[in-house]
């Protein structure tokens, strides 16, 4: 089996590119606990289901300082792959960054916010009934956009960032591969290219910050096409006999989500550039509400039952939907057009284990994009599921020189009051 993926390995070509996969042996040997029926019939395809996976080892000295090593398989840069809810990532991480310059007295993450419109299609958010003070607010438009991936937080962070600030500050810390052109509001590309006005608000209702709405007159560059499929529905529901085009879609590659998350948890370990400039509450607001469930969150007030704890976990998500109690996961999923990415930094607070693991699988068996008719179900959780477990049993068995010391990231989770009769969100768009 080892030799049979090799040899497929070394004759795949990504999609529109002439470059050549990275694969490397000691992901092939992790993979071969990989025992499914599921499994073993995606390794024996990886070019039809577009499969790349990133695994990153940590190590640390004796001084507790962690170094990484990242191990490849199938991995292209230039291989298309939609990113979907991922993007919601480094927005998140920007818009703490830019409030922490506005640096206006009273103006942090749980103010309250309000958005205006100045160009067509756009709308108007006044009111939050997810939040505690009845606002918008980044706050919580970031435990939104992490706990079970809603979508409308990710427009409204969009809105408050702009378009060209978004690209421009990834750019600049060394994400020139990326771009992110669009909201999801089925917008147009000139509609994306503009961005709402937005007031702060203060307790008495008070402006107490106005930002203009915006507009990005940078051109971006769509020389390189991604076409995907062998049809696609339209917006009219009529079938269009010809592949679909997201050459103009947002993307971002496996690689750079790794290292966006690397560096937030880490910051100490990419060059200062790439650094994202918050403080430690920000800091310490986001990990929460990376790894925390929505069964411990009030406010959003998710249906359990529906948005389990593994919703977002897709390396520990199997038919109990529980997460194990001495585990964490800190990270970010998405899912669209057949497409599941995930890129987790996973730890085992018990067994004293730490590792990243990041990935992205196609599951459309029809070939037919946007006719939601994608085997998430049936191959693509149970794959990832799989991976996740087979990276996990190598990290219990791994031999570390020193043992880690993760207290930095044994939190403090909220806790659900029992008496809270509020009714539960059971209906979100994501």
């Amino acid at each position: 089996m080892l030799k049979k993926i090799i040899s497929i390995v070394c004759l795949f070509v990504g999609f529109n590119s002439m470059s050549q996969p990275k694969t490397d042996s000691l992901v092939l040997e992790i993979m071969q606990e990989m025992k499914s029926r599921v499994s073993k019939n995606v390794l024996q395809d990886p070019t039809s289901y577009r499969l790349q996976i990133i695994y990153t080892q940590i190590n640390r000295d004796k001084q507790n300082n962690p170094s990484f090593k990242n191990y490849y398989y199938n991995y292209d840069a230039d291989n298309y792959y939609n990113p979907a809810s991922m993007v919601k990532m480094p927005l998140a991480f920007l818009s703490l960054e830019k409030l922490n310059e506005i640096k206006k007295p009273g103006l942090n993450k749980f103010t309250r916010m309000q958005y205006d419109s100045n160009y067509s299609g756009q709308k108007l958010l006044l009111k939050d009934s997810t939040s505690e003070t009845g606002y918008p607010s980044i706050a919580n438009f970031i435990k939104r956009a992490f706990l079970i991936s809603e979508n409308d937080p990710y427009n409204r962070m969009y809105q408050f960032m702009g378009q060209e600030a978004i690209n421009n500050r990834l750019y600049n810390k060394g994400y020139d591969r990326l771009r992110i052109t669009r909201q999801f509001m089925g917008y147009s590309e000139e509609q994306n290219r503009h961005t709402n006005p937005i007031r702060f608000l203060q307790a008495d209702g008070s402006t107490l910050y106005e930002q203009d709405g915006g507009y990005n007159t940078k051109p971006f560059d769509f020389t390189k096409h991604f076409l995907l499929g062998k049809r696609y529905l339209n917006k009219n529901d009529s079938l269009i006999n010809e592949p679909f085009d997201f050459t103009k879609h947002n993307y971002i590659p496996l690689e750079d989500f790794q290292q966006i998350l690397q560096s937030f948890l880490f910051p100490n370990s990419v060059p200062e550039k790439q650094r994202f400039q918050i403080q430690k509450e920000d800091r310490d607001f986001a990990l929460q509400y990376l790894s925390q469930y929505p069964s411990e969150t009030s406010y959003p007030k998710y249906n359990d039952s529906i948005f389990y704890d593994s919703y977002v976990k897709f390396y520990f998500q199997d038919s109990t939907h529980k997460m194990p109690s001495n585990i964490r996961v800190f990270n970010k999923v998405g899912w669209a057009y057949g497409f599941l990415t995930d890129v987790s930094y996973v730890v085992d607070l018990k067994n004293k284990i730490e590792f990243m693991l990041s990935s992205t699988i196609y599951v459309n068996m029809d070939g037919i994009l946007n006719d939601d008719k994608y085997e998430y179900e049936s191959i693509g959780h149970p794959f990832l599921n799989d991976l996740g477990k087979a990276v996990y049993g190598y990290e219990l068995k791994r031999k570390r020189k020193y043992q880690p010391n993760l207290s930095e990231f044994k939190l403090k989770y909220d806790k659900r009051n029992p008496s809270d009769k509020r009714a539960s969100i059971i209906d979100v768009d994501n």
